[in-house]
């Protein structure tokens, strides 16, 4: 009987200290995967839609790079009059590893298409023609555009709402070399 308890002795020592060694749950480790969501500091939900020309193309695909998902649509006054300064960014920061994924919640192709060619919004476009049962905006969590969400090269979300100035600062501080 004696010997019984003096392992189970031994079983609960050794239980603890591996557990004080390093196996708490709390810690972070290197290889903790980042939860995916909607907040700063989690990594940005896939999206995958077509382009007007017909190609799917997927937000991840654009890994690497500091990206802008800017939700927007060709009958938002709002959207329309922020586009020159999403334009004026996007000729600054390109070539420094910006580049823009915009998700327009239009239902009318044509309308999409022209107001791209006309605002020069000459970045990835994707829809699903969905207007606001668009799945992008759903995933977003997008109930009022514009809307915009500024993801790092490795896909996690580091700023929300940028519009005006306050996106060519943000670009500039991340992108400056």
């Amino acid at each position: 009987m004696k010997k019984i308890g003096f392992i189970i002795a031994i079983g609960v020592m050794l239980v603890g200290t591996a557990a004080f060694a390093g196996g708490g749950d709390g810690d972070k480790t290197e290889n903790s995967e980042v939860k995916v969501g909607l907040n700063i500091g989690d990594q940005a939900p896939e999206l995958k839609f077509k382009t007007p020309e017909g190609k799917e193309v997927s937000l991840s695909s654009l890994k690497g790079k500091v990206v802008l998902i800017d939700f927007w649509a060709s009958w938002c006054r709002p959207c329309r009059m922020e586009n020159p300064n999403i334009v004026a960014a996007y000729k600054k920061f390109k070539t420094e590893g910006f580049e823009i994924y915009g998700v327009s919640l239009d239902k009318s192709q044509d309308a999409w298409v022209k107001a791209i060619s006309d605002d020069g919004l000459n970045w990835v476009n994707v829809s699903d023609l969905g207007g606001w049962n668009s799945a992008g905006a759903a995933t977003y969590g997008v109930r009022s555009i514009p809307a915009n969400f500024l993801i790092d090269e490795n896909g996690i979300i580091i700023a929300k709402g940028l519009r005006g100035a306050n996106l060519h600062a943000e670009l500039q501080k991340i992108l400056a070399k």
